[in-house]
């Protein structure tokens, strides 16, 4: 089997913690409104949905019991989906972004990999929408890795520049991180990577083992040069991310109304590049995250 009939994980972040709802109407904030918008995203060929947590008025949250409300609601949802838990934020104690971890240990939670200036660019307005200086220093991110290692957690490595690929080599040397990896290319981002195919193309190289190699990785592309890095990602092999987080449009340039398109359309060019949407039960083996198994 060529690398071009590989599944490729589709994996959907399906809110975000940034943007709200005068920017786009189907962002969803109470946990009803994520179960049906992950419901639309997994009937499409989602088998990941990505996690950033908020209160039922849309306001960003840390709080277990949001993340507890919200997984609980999508999980009734589907039949079965991999759960990733975002653990990016700037100002929030790594105490308290561990202890959601804990307390309801989601199949994957992503880990950055690296500080740097983190920004969004108005070129209409020549000035910063926000900016700030995005802390995930060695100690940082090892505190995470311990907490995820002594909880079973998959850790996915979201890599904003190429250099935070190479963030990993002290890390597997340390004997913390176990393969299969799964490292994630997040393009766009003012004060990371640009988002071009041939930064894509470069990053991949990086990757541990090589990009056809052991370890899972793919590309999160920021607004609207998403589509074709999604494209070049699939074309490489690599796995793709889409969903109301990273993008709100579609190619042709119409606002998308669900998580559902955007992961239809991104469903659509992986297709077109010859491969096929990994099932959930194939985006766990790949990860190496089993279904949990509850007690009755």
């Amino acid at each position: 089997m060529s690398r071009f009939e590989d599944p490729c994980i589709l994996t959907c972040a399906i809110s975000g913690a940034v943007a709200n709802r005068d920017q786009c109407p189907a962002i969803p904030y109470t946990p009803e409104e994520y179960a049906a918008e992950a419901g639309r995203a997994v009937d499409e060929g989602c088998s990941v949905i990505h996690v950033h947590a908020r209160a039922p008025d849309g306001t960003p949250s840390f709080e277990v019991e949001d993340f507890r409300a919200i997984t609980e609601a999508i999980l009734g949802a589907v039949d079965d989906v991999v759960v990733n838990y975002s653990t990016g934020a700037v100002g929030v104690a790594v105490e308290k972004r561990i202890e959601y971890l804990r307390e309801l240990r989601p199949d994957v939670a992503a880990l950055n990999m690296s500080s740097m200036n983190y920004a969004k660019y108005s070129r209409k307005r020549k000035e910063f929408v926000f900016k700030a200086v995005f802390e995930n220093s060695f100690d940082t991110i090892v505190e995470f890795l311990t907490a995820m290692n002594d909880l079973g957690i998959r850790p996915e490595h979201e890599c904003f520049d190429s250099g935070h690929i190479a963030n990993l080599d002290p890390l597997i040397d340390m004997g913390l991180l176990s393969e299969p990896l799964q490292i994630q290319c997040v393009m766009g981002v003012t004060g990371g990577i640009r988002p071009t195919p041939a930064n894509l193309f470069h990053m991949a190289g990086q990757i541990p083992g090589g990009a056809d190699g052991r370890n899972n990785w793919g590309v999160i592309g920021i607004s609207r040069d998403q589509w074709r890095l999604v494209a070049a990602a699939a074309a490489l092999g690599g796995n793709v991310r889409v969903g109301l987080e990273d993008n709100f449009y579609l190619p042709d340039g119409r606002m998308a109304g669900s998580n559902g398109e955007l992961v239809a359309r991104a469903r659509r060019i992986v297709e077109d590049t010859g491969r096929r949407v990994a099932s959930v039960a194939e985006a766990r083996d790949l990860l190496g995250a089993p279904r949990r198994v509850t007690a009755a």
